[in-house]
């Protein structure tokens, strides 16, 4: 499939990857299904994510012994279609695509969002959707790199310190078209190939995802100390708005 131009007005839909363990946070629940304020984190995520103007809806991949997602309040919620995730995210996410594809169109863009970040927000994804309106592939939200990053070998010792001017570190949501996404990550799991994000998919075939500039506030909870540092963002956020 090559990048192109559609006529018709595409749809928006979300995709949560969350049948993961979470075995970093060393909890006894998968991390998105951790307090954080009020709500676990994949509720609050999802509450960030419903916010999206003209949603056509959202699939969350989950676990196959998932015991939790019955009892949120938002399992609840009819814009929501729970699926069953694989093993590895590029596998849930493909799960997914799998199932929407019965109901969408190829060229409807496809936001895969990360269930551990919650504190994205609703304006942020309405800018990032606008910017990313009119390009052939799609792309990414993500940060310029801040820190010295230095290249080790195997007993850390340091051998190259990277120039961070062309390095970005990517965040979520990657936003692609349904058929680009589905043919790419399917072609790349039948072929043995990392996939460590949509982006990473896309890029093994050639084509080239734009990166729109996001916020350092949009966290990825994937260890203990994060969660209080979540749970601040997220009432500076309320304040602010």
């Amino acid at each position: 499939m090559s990048p192109q131009q559609f006529s018709t007005e595409p749809r928006y839909w979300v995709v949560v990857p969350a049948a993961g363990i979470g075995t970093r946070m060393g909890a006894g629940r998968p991390k998105q299904y951790l307090t954080l304020g009020d709500k676990t984190i994949l509720e609050q995520t999802l509450t960030r994510l419903l916010q999206l103007p003209d949603l056509a809806g959202v699939y969350v991949a989950l676990n196959e012994h998932d015991d939790y997602w019955a009892q949120l309040a938002v399992s609840q919620d009819k814009r929501i279609s729970p699926v069953t995730g694989g093993s590895e995210r590029a596998d849930s996410v493909l799960a997914a695509l799998e199932a929407l594809a019965g109901q969408a169109q190829e060229n409807d863009w496809v936001l895969v969002h990360d269930a551990a970040r919650p504190c994205i927000t609703a304006d942020a994804i309405e800018q990032f959707c606008n910017q990313l309106a009119r390009h052939p592939v799609g792309g990414i939200l993500a940060v310029p790199v801040s820190d010295t990053l230095k290249k080790v070998d195997s007993a850390l010792q340091i051998n190259q310190t990277l120039d961070r001017r062309f390095l970005w570190q990517a965040q979520t949501p990657q936003m692609f078209r349904l058929g680009l996404l589905r043919s790419c990550l399917s072609r790349a799991l039948a072929e043995g190939k990392q996939v460590t994000d949509e982006s990473s998919a896309v890029e093994l075939y050639g084509y080239q995802p734009q990166i729109v500039e996001g916020r350092a506030d949009n966290l990825k909870i994937t260890r203990p100390e994060d969660l209080p540092l979540a749970q601040m963002i997220l009432q500076q956020q309320e304040t602010c708005s």
